[in-house]
């Protein structure tokens, strides 16, 4: 079973290794969607695969370090395209939850999906 939970956070980016001239090259925010599926079997008492308050807590400390900042100046997120945060999002839960997929979205119409490495 695969379940998931949303967060959204808001800040703001550039991205540093675009061609000259490209607009992302200029600073600019994002109203980032993130979501965490988690994979796992069906508990028979609970009847679920975990509880979604565990999956706020596990992801809270990442919201904290995101919310409201300039990526660029987390570490880690020096160049902070879609495929680069999603993969540091992963890789500070893969130790905590059961991951299957961490999807990162810039837009509605926009996003990235990490599902670790094959």
């Amino acid at each position: 079973m695969e379940i998931f939970r949303e967060f959204s956070f808001e800040a703001a980016h550039r991205l540093p290794h675009v061609p000259e001239g490209h607009k992302c090259a200029r600073l600019h925010g994002h109203s980032y969607k993130v979501q965490v599926h988690v994979t796992g079997d069906v508990d028979p008492h609970s009847g679920w695969v975990i509880d979604f308050g565990d999956l706020s807590e596990a992801f809270q400390p990442l919201h904290a370090q995101l919310d409201h900042y300039y990526l660029n100046k987390v570490p880690g997120l020096e160049n902070p395209t879609s495929e680069v945060l999603a993969r540091w999002i992963w890789d500070r839960l893969v130790d905590h939850l059961s991951l299957a997929a961490v999807m990162v979205r810039e837009t509605c119409t926009t996003g990235c999906i990490y599902r670790g490495e094959l």
